[in-house]
């Protein structure tokens, strides 16, 4: 395998650098900076978004019949690199990476003309209703019922852990439209407008201490909320054959591997920046013999990764590939958030009193220390989410051994 770039490859990376030397402003990065969580303010997020999707790189993972770039695999790996070294803000997953495939593939042609050109240029902003309180890894118990109205579903129950709730346009939602046979076998999928009668967002405080405006995680309530029937994808009582499609992209759709990288030399350099007389703790041979281990670690994810996207490239699904990408990406990245704190030491604690909005009181220690112990506590959920570790374990345990 040759992973060498040559000169059309070397001439997207320059691209990529100048456009981000344009459009990285500086109002962005310092969102980041402070960022104790993935997502910014709504209006920094669309602006970001905008900027993406005016040149045309927002879905980067779309084929050009939809609008998207069709990246090759390497301008793709390319892509996600160049924005990791850069600093660059995520984008939102919900409606591009994980809805739009399930639209693409399962929906009405009505519905592919309605929502993906707004999801192709950022006009609206999705989030997704899986889990429930109850029904997270075991999402086939799921509650949520929609009972059909002449043409109308009337739908309700709870989601919980609903990421940008409060400031999405439209909400993906598997609900039960029937409790017949296996539990798997009665789940459909709507697409539901949140403007929706209803429909009311309540936020959950999460242990990195929101900052004002990057309020992540929330739960929904629908009380006799009339969607329409049209708004179904694909058959009634199949929704969970397209929940799973959904997951595979879910799972190994958002590269792992161009943040870690980045992360991993952040810490390093992290560690090799404190104050005047204190001892860096590279000089513990034990510190860097793990951080020898971490960089193999991100190198083989690197590989899954770049399998990954050549699966894409040549229309296969990714199947149980993106569960191993899930499982050693979240787990890793947990490791670098905690090998940051333990680089800073005493310096990340969490006072209140030194958090970015209280003007009056600057952070001590090595910059940006302020903030690695609340984006390690937020990071918690990241072998969770998505299908838990143990979930991927067993989903390859018997995909590919055959356990």
């Amino acid at each position: 395998m040759d992973l060498t770039f040559g000169k059309e490859e070397l001439a997207f990376q320059q691209e990529v650098r100048d456009w981000l030397k344009e459009n990285l402003t500086p109002e962005i990065q310092g969102e980041i900076k402070v960022g104790r969580n993935a997502y910014m303010p709504k209006e920094r997020l669309v602006d970001w978004q905008k900027r993406l999707a005016k040149k045309g790189w927002l879905c980067t993972g779309w084929p050009k019949e939809f609008g998207g770039p069709g990246f090759t695999t390497t301008q793709k790996y390319i892509f996600e690199m160049e924005m990791a070294k850069a600093g660059a803000p995520g984008t939102s997953p919900f409606g591009p990476k994980m809805c739009a495939p399930v639209i693409m593939k399962y929906g009405s042609d009505e519905q592919k003309a309605r929502h993906l050109p707004p999801m192709l240029n950022s006009d609206l902003i999705w989030c997704q209703g899986y889990s429930e309180p109850g029904s997270g890894s075991d999402l086939a118990s799921l509650r949520t019922k929609a009972v059909r109205e002449g043409e109308y579903y009337i739908v309700n129950g709870q989601k919980t852990w609903t990421t940008l709730a409060q400031t999405a346009d439209w909400i993906f939602c598997l609900v039960r439209t029937s409790n017949e046979g296996k539990p798997q076998e009665g789940i459909s999928f709507l697409l539901i407008d949140m403007k929706t009668p209803g429909i009311s967002v309540e936020p959950i405080i999460t242990a990195d201490g929101n900052r004002a405006g990057t309020q992540e995680v929330n739960s929904v309530f629908f009380t006799d909320v009339k969607v329409p029937v049209e708004n179904r994808v694909g058959e009634e009582n199949k929704g969970w054959t397209y929940a799973k499609y959904l997951l595979e992209f879910e799972r190994g759709g958002n590269p792992y591997s161009p943040r870690l990288r980045s992360g991993f030399e952040r810490l390093k350099r992290l560690a090799q920046s404190m104050p005047e007389g204190e001892d860096s703790i590279l000089a513990d041979s034990a510190w860097r013999e793990k951080l020898a281990r971490m960089d193999i670690e991100i190198s083989g994810l690197e590989m899954f990764e770049q399998e990954f996207y050549s699966k894409l490239a040549s229309g296969q699904n990714p199947g149980p590939l993106s569960s191993m990408i899930k499982l050693r990406g979240t787990e890793v990245m947990q490791q670098v958030q905690e090998y940051a704190v333990e680089a800073a030491g005493y310096y990340s604690q969490p006072f209140p009193e030194q958090r970015a909005w209280n003007a009056n009181v600057e952070p001590i220690g090595p910059e940006g220390a302020d903030v690695l112990a609340p984006r390690y506590f937020n990071g918690r959920k990241m072998t969770i989410y998505g299908g838990s570790s143990e979930v991927q374990r067993g989903i390859m345990s018997k995909v590919m051994l055959g356990l």
